[in-house]
């Protein structure tokens, strides 16, 4: 079992920033993957940015040049930068981790993206 904690959301008007924080309870070095997703009212929860165990990145269409993921392994974090943030990113954000033994989500954090 991994417990994935997330931390740094909030309301943050548009254009703004927030930084997004995962804090993993087992060594995400072992991890196939860490990715970020969210869940909006409504919807069905999509994939907004993903990193490989050899570092490779993929992102949403919607957050390409705006988001960047990144990991620590030393501190087993993995983290979103999300820049220039639009009303349409508001969103419940899931943390989630992809071992051998299975997929692992977090909580979720509430970004509110308003004026």
């Amino acid at each position: 079992q991994v417990q994935l904690a997330e931390s740094g959301g909030g309301l943050v008007q548009p254009g703004g920033s927030l930084r997004l924080s995962c804090a993993a309870s087992r060594s995400i070095f072992s991890a196939n993957a860490m990715g970020w997703y969210r869940q909006a009212p409504g919807k069905e929860r999509e994939l907004v940015a993903l990193i490989i165990r050899g570092g490779g990145t993929n992102y949403a269409d919607s957050v390409k040049g705006r988001f960047t993921i990144s990991r620590d392994n030393t501190k087993d974090m993995v983290y979103l930068q999300m820049n220039s943030l639009k009303p349409e990113d508001t969103a419940v954000y899931y943390c989630g981790a992809g071992y051998e033994s299975g997929h692992f989500w977090g909580q979720g954090i509430q970004v509110t993206v308003s004026s």
